[in-house]
């Protein structure tokens, strides 16, 4: 997709989870009346990334109702539609005020849609000028959260089964501990690791986030931060993960095109598997009515078999930036401005992201997140640990994930060499093509 209006004539159809402020006087999703607030005051019209967070943005968006009179809508995305959404929702009159990109390749679809947000209180608000998405000195879009992800342990199940989370400092280490427990499953009563479901909701942790770590050890052997053409030098470090993930699971990996997040999740919560490959933002959900404690989770990386395994770190970034929609009206600009620059300096809007979505936001008013994550990620940065970045953000298209993600459930169905050689054909020529027709 070279330009967004191109996509937006196309009139896409769309599959949207749409939660909406009761009472607030909204507008309802989808509808084409005007998105004046009719006072002066503007509106705002948020449409989240996040689904994860939906309730409690839903909950901030009508404390600062409540407190302003200006009206909130947010509308929440479904996993894997976020784009596909934006394309369908900026066609209409009554388009977002405030929507999300998720790098330079998401912002090259956007930027006509963009407000410059150099002048604003909000980007006055960040700690580092590296978390704008800036070129030529129009600051496109803010980055307003830093997330870790890792592989989240139930330490009582993996002392259970006779090891600690100091047993694991390896690619080695995680092989030798997950096919032990394999070979023991039926007596320990747990898997190793949750199902590595293909499914929407799931998926993206494989083609996205497991895809970025031969992304990174290759980028730096190269000395880079993005390419035309990768060349997949860690391929068979992926294989190696991918066939750990689906091997030692709870189910078997041909089921695994129709497992869904919540399957994942919940196999975890039911104590059903030690290892469950997540982030930061499912803190809240592991913890929410006492179901574990502190005590009970952990986070190590995703050891890859590749680089300095002893100083790896958790993967550790953002591919989330807040934009403003210069299309909109000029006090629904202003509104949406006030309604961002608030969530990331008043003691509400603050204590939320910290607490309630367990975000460390780079924001200078930011509260202390209590999220066990994003200690970790702290500590092991203190102790010389090296995060590894997120560069997905220079993956080249949402077709080059799709591609990926396909020939990965492909593989577990029948893992042959051919069906692997799919893999790498969809990460290394996919990657070609969509770089192509993404820079024509």
């Amino acid at each position: 997709m070279k330009n967004a209006k191109r996509w937006l004539a196309l009139g896409l159809a769309t599959v949207m989870t749409a939660s909406m402020l009761a009472g607030c006087g909204s507008k309802e999703s989808g509808s084409d009346e005007g998105d004046k607030g009719g006072d002066g005051k503007g509106s705002v019209y948020y449409l989240n990334f996040k689904p994860e967070q939906d309730e409690q943005w839903q909950d901030l968006a009508k404390t600062y109702t409540e407190e302003t009179g200006v009206d909130v809508t947010v509308v929440t995305a479904a996993s894997g539609e976020y784009e596909t959404t934006l394309m369908s929702e900026m066609g209409k009159s009554s388009a977002p005020t405030l929507f999300q990109v998720n790098g330079p390749v998401g912002l090259a679809n956007w930027k006509d849609y963009c407000y410059d947000l150099a002048d604003s209180d909000v980007y006055g608000e960040l700690t580092s000028d590296s978390y704008a998405l800036e070129e030529d000195g129009t600051v496109y879009g803010i980055g307003y959260v830093i997330e870790s992800y890792g592989i989240i342990v139930n330490k009582t199940l993996l002392e259970k089964a006779g090891y600690t989370v100091e047993d694991i400092q390896s690619f080695d280490d995680l092989k030798k501990v997950a096919e032990d427990i394999t070979s023991r499953s039926s007596e320990l009563g747990f898997a190793a690791f949750t199902s590595a479901g293909m499914d929407g909701s799931s998926d993206w942790r494989y083609k996205t986030h497991l895809a970025n770590l031969p992304i990174y050890f290759e980028y730096e052997d190269e000395g880079i931060a993005s390419t035309d053409a990768i060349k997949g030098t860690y391929l068979d470090n992926y294989r190696a993960m991918w066939d750990l993930y689906i091997n030692n699971s709870t189910c078997e990996p041909s089921e695994l095109a129709a497992k869904t997040g919540d399957d994942s999740r919940n196999e975890f919560l039911a104590g059903e598997a030690v290892f469950f490959q997540n982030g930061s933002w499912e803190y809240a959900n592991l913890t929410g009515d006492g179901q574990f404690t502190d005590d009970d989770l952990a986070m190590i990386p995703i050891y890859f078999g590749a680089g300095d395994e002893a100083n790896q770190g958790l993967c550790t970034g953002t591919e989330n930036y807040w934009c403003v929609n210069s299309q909109a009206s000029k006090d629904d600009i202003q509104a949406t401005l006030d309604f961002m620059n608030w969530c990331v300096t008043s003691e509400t809007g603050t204590k939320c992201m910290a607490e309630d979505m367990g975000f460390v936001i780079p924001f200078k008013s930011a509260a202390e997140s209590q999220n066990l994550f994003v200690k970790e990620d702290a500590e092991m940065t203190e102790a010389g640990k090296t995060p590894v970045s997120w560069n997905f953000t220079t993956m080249p298209s949402e077709e080059w994930k799709n591609g990926v993600g396909q020939a990965l459930t492909a593989y577990a169905a029948d893992e042959t060499d051919a069906n692997w050689d799919a893999v790498v054909s969809a990460f290394v020529d996919g990657w070609a093509t969509e770089y192509e027709l993404a820079n024509q």
